[in-house]
């Protein structure tokens, strides 16, 4: 079953283009404005060498950075989306995850599978916001679970990389039930005393905030990442107030209790071995 595989604050709450201005060797950072070069910012873990922004990245991207190399292998990437709900928007769902396909280059909003980081095993979660923006739907919450369910049954600790706008509306009330059924899967591996530990990437929002992302034994976020429930313009019409500029970044959640640290990219990999060896220290 397996395969082998900043800190600014000018428009961090619009932050739907990641790309921005883009040539094949330059890029233009959406927070500070600079043109900087793409193998700098490749080489600094795709954060602006000028700023620090953290730049969204896809699950594979992610996993390069995290798993120690070659050690990755890939779980469940046999489940494949159906269309539950015959739905259609502006065209229909079918051809809507192909398009998300092609786009993000991977199969669906998560990749999960076994790692090693600095040595030690582990089961990884990987979302990514490129598919769909993230959106949970039946597939996605599947997945999840079973690698819960798998880190409970190897007795090895999970890390989960969360990236989403939340449920995808179109399984309507069947994408919804993957809020339980992720919740109940990290109870299991709490009951069986299995480290859980949740990375929060921008965005981190809806119905996967509103579940297993929020429930690590450590909840540790990237700088700068949006993390919430309902988003910045909801609110704002909502409330009809107008939050203020840092409104649902991790520096400011943190400051609330929300998060238990914030961690840059660069250090990430060392933090999750740190905080294995010290919540499951190896025998």
């Amino acid at each position: 079953m397996g395969m082998k595989s900043g800190y600014g604050q000018k428009k961090r709450h619009g932050r739907e283009n990641e790309t921005g201005a883009e040539t094949d060797s330059w890029r233009k950072c959406p927070d500070c404005d600079s043109i900087v070069f793409i193998k700098e910012v490749r080489r600094n873990h795709d954060v602006c060498t000028t700023c620090g922004r953290h730049f969204r990245i896809g699950a594979r991207r992610r996993i390069d950075l995290v798993a120690d190399q070659g050690s990755f292998v890939e779980l469940f990437g046999d489940l494949v989306t159906t269309d539950p709900l015959a739905f259609t928007d502006s065209i229909p769902y079918p051809a809507r995850i192909e398009k998300a396909r092609e786009k993000s280059g991977i199969d669906e909003a998560v990749i999960v599978g076994r790692a090693d980081i600095l040595g030690r095993s582990v089961i990884l979660s990987v979302m990514d916001f490129f598919f769909m923006g993230g959106s949970m739907g039946s597939v996605v919450g599947e997945k999840i679970a079973r690698a819960f369910e798998t880190a409970v049954a190897e007795k090895i600790p999970l890390v989960s990389f969360t990236a989403s706008g939340g449920a995808r509306m179109q399984e309507g009330l069947i994408s919804l039930l993957q809020m339980a059924k992720t919740t109940a899967a990290v109870s299991r591996i709490k009951k069986a005393n299995i480290p859980y530990i949740s990375v929060l990437t921008d965005p981190t929002t809806g119905g996967v905030a509103a579940s297993f992302a929020m429930l690590g034994d450590v909840v540790i976020a990237e700088p700068g990442a949006i993390i919430g429930f309902t988003g910045r313009r909801v609110i704002e019409s909502t409330i009809n107030q107008k939050p203020p500029e840092n409104f649902q970044q991790s520096e400011e959640i943190l400051k609330h209790g929300m998060i238990d640290r914030i961690v840059k990219r660069k250090n990430m990999r060392n933090t999750i071995r740190k905080l294995l060896d010290y919540l499951a220290p190896e025998e």
